[in-house]
């Protein structure tokens, strides 16, 4: 459950910041939010670990937690026309 929320937050982060924070400059948005978003992925991995769990359990799950809301951002990025 926590890591479908953090995936929807991401999600919504990175809707509000391609179309209503940085109109005409998406590209560096999504630069500046694919690099916020690995320093909270990365956060929330030292976060698990800490708590006991496994290397190989966290990564594919952080991997999911970092590509979803990055792809789709950059998916919405490239398909604007303007």
């Amino acid at each position: 459950m926590r890591s479908l929320l953090i995936i929807v937050i991401g999600l919504l982060v990175v809707l509000g910041l391609v179309r209503y924070l940085a109109p005409g400059r998406q590209y560096a948005a999504m630069w500046g939010f694919s690099l916020v978003w690995l320093l909270v992925c990365a956060w929330n991995l030292s976060v698990g670990l800490s708590h006991g769990y496994a290397l190989g359990e966290e990564l594919l799950v952080h991997a999911f937690l970092f590509a979803i809301p990055v792809g789709f951002g950059w998916w919405r990025v490239a398909g604007r026309t303007s």
